[in-house]
């Protein structure tokens, strides 16, 4: 896992979390204008070309603070049921 701050610009905060080889996530915090914070989550997969060249298909989230119980309620109960079903998968 990778931790970065910034200054200046609008991202105020970054961590990236790798999941496997070809497959990053990774967190931003970033500020409006108005100093008004967000999270963006981004993964990131890597892909290769018809002729070998490397590219990254990314999708993002943009969640915003107003979101953020009602989305870590839904992401912890979810998790927690994939627990339940599948408990002899490992979880690191």
């Amino acid at each position: 896992m990778e931790e970065q701050e910034f200054k200046g610009r609008n991202e105020v905060f970054s961590k990236a979390v790798r999941a496997g080889k070809k497959r990053t996530y990774f967190f931003d915090v970033k500020a409006t204008r108005t100093n008004d914070y967000y999270l963006v989550i981004t993964e990131s997969k890597k892909k290769f070309g018809d002729d070998g060249t490397p590219m990254y298909e990314k999708h993002k989230i943009f969640l915003y603070k107003e979101d953020f119980d009602k989305f870590l309620d839904a992401f912890n109960e979810t998790t927690a049921h994939i627990r339940t079903i599948a408990p002899e998968s490992t979880y690191e």
